[in-house]
């Protein structure tokens, strides 16, 4: 069986930080996966799956609904390790994409009031989410990707 591409990339040394994970033509459409790496594996502890799952309310809603690109947004969610999330885009720029990240942490770092479909009718784990912690971790990788460029997209390599 042949190993796919994510598990190519060396988590070793992996930080914290946004990558592109791959880029896949399907059509005229370039589909492009964002590896949203929020704590760095194998060295920092994992996220709680409480905040996971309220990032993944927020965030989804956040970019969903944003004016502009809600219609280039295929899909944002948790990864299995707990270390980050995915962002796929539809022929949408390297540099609007990293831009619409940002905006969809800082949403999440400042956002107060009800989680968007965590009832019991509209979710299938609506006691697990924990909306200050979940800011308190968009508010810390804020913090590392508020510099973040086109250049800064590349996994990093073994020196």
């Amino acid at each position: 069986m042949n190993k796919i591409a994510s598990f190519t990339v060396n988590h070793l040394d992996l930080l914290t930080g946004v990558y592109v994970s791959r880029k896949d033509k399907v059509g005229q459409q370039v589909i492009t996966t964002f590896d949203i790496r929020m704590t760095r594996p194998n060295f920092e502890p994992v996220l709680n799956t409480a905040e996971v799952h309220t990032i993944e309310h927020l965030g989804a809603t956040f970019l969903r609904n944003d004016s502009e690109f809600k219609d280039k947004t295929i899909y944002f969610g948790p990864m299995g390790c707990r270390t980050g999330f995915y962002f796929l885009t539809r022929s949408l720029s390297d540099n609007y994409s990293i831009n619409l990240i940002k905006e969809a942490f800082q949403f999440i770092a400042d956002y107060w009031g009800v989680i968007p479909g965590a009832s019991p009718k509209e979710c299938g784990n609506c006691l697990d989410h924990n909306l200050p912690q979940a800011k308190e971790e968009a508010k810390a990788f804020l913090e590392i990707i508020k510099d973040w460029t086109k250049e800064d997209l590349k996994y990093p390599t073994a020196e």
